[in-house]
């Protein structure tokens, strides 16, 4: 992983976890599937409304939560901020 990746896994592990993964060490991987895709929407310049979509997405669709919309807007907002 190169840095950008590596912070993006850190945040979402330990900070967004919709699912509550971040106390079991071997969860620890539970993200990853969605790491490379953030960091191309870094990458691409893609707004901060635009990665809080895509993690609502990851958490409704994929994951099949319901979520915190103001803890993912937070999570988005801190995502952004690594390419600022």
């Amino acid at each position: 992983m190169n840095t950008l990746e590596v912070k993006v896994h850190k945040i979402l592990i330990q900070e967004w976890d919709p699912i509550g993964v971040k106390d079991i060490p071997e969860a620890h991987d539970e993200y990853d599937m969605y790491v490379s895709g953030i960091c191309r929407m870094l990458r691409a310049g893609q707004s901060s409304a635009e990665i809080y979509s895509h993690l609502r997405w990851i958490e409704t669709e994929r994951i099949g939560l319901d979520g915190n919309e103001q803890h993912t807007h937070r999570i988005a907002a801190k995502l952004f901020g690594l390419v600022r």
